[in-house]
């Protein structure tokens, strides 16, 4: 796992003990050192998983060339002269995404389509330290044009390199203070490989606990990698 460099975001709550809880009071203050021309992965498989609350909070801040990384491509709000500049995902469809779609084809948003696993694959070797990873998926196609082809053991393959991004925009279903994470069922998807492989990484989740109320076993995603927790409760 890579170094994470950016410093970690919170207050020393009434009862810690002078130790930092990552919970901060919202959305909007937990995307507030989010600056223009960054690289955000944003988790989610379609509707499971997705911090659809810190999505719209970034939105909203109104940067400018801005490139997303997603498994879908719901970003209308990010449809702002400047904001979208690149996309990365494997499935570029969405409750908002004809308006990503238009901008692709008018040619003021790039499109980088990339094969669900090679995507899922590179972010985890992103966050693991490894420089690439070697695929078969793409080899003699137009998409594959954009790695490297090599040989080993035989066989041909496409050297994929490995994805990093400045910040993580993730969604856990349980949380405790100190920023350990229970994701659940389809909720787990991308999260906690978006999560390694970012600098700065914000989780929305529906509830926070005390800590010592999420058994070790069910974290899925360590607080070490988690800057700042929004609590979002379901229907709100």
């Amino acid at each position: 796992m890579t170094t994470r460099t950016t410093e970690v975001i919170g207050v020393v709550g009434p009862d810690d003990g002078g130790l930092l809880t990552k919970v901060v009071a919202s959305a909007d203050d937990a995307v507030a050192r989010i600056a223009d021309g960054v690289t955000v992965m944003i988790g989610g498989f379609g509707g499971a998983g997705t911090p659809v609350v810190l999505r719209e909070a970034l939105a909203r801040r109104g940067l400018h060339g801005l490139t997303l990384v997603a498994n879908n491509a719901d970003f209308g709000s990010f449809m702002y002269e400047g904001g979208l500049v690149r996309l990365v995902c494997s499935y570029p469809v969405g409750a908002s995404s004809a308006l990503v779609l238009a901008a692709i084809e008018q040619g003021t948003v790039e499109l980088v389509l990339t094969p669900q696993g090679t995507l899922a694959e590179t972010i985890r070797a992103g966050g693991a330290g490894l420089g690439g990873v070697l695929t078969p998926t793409g080899l003699d196609m137009e998409f594959g044009a954009q790695y490297r082809e090599i040989e080993h053991d035989g066989r041909r393959w496409l050297l994929a390199p490995a994805r990093r991004a400045d910040v993580a925009l993730v969604k856990g279903t349980v949380a405790d203070r100190y920023g350990n994470i229970l994701c659940r069922s389809a909720g787990i998807n991308f999260n906690p490989l978006m999560a390694m492989a970012a600098d700065y990484t914000v989780a929305q989740v529906d509830h926070v606990v005390e800590v010592g109320e999420i058994d070790p076993q069910d974290v899925t995603i360590p607080g070490l990698l988690i800057d700042a927790v929004v609590e979002v409760p379901p229907g709100t």
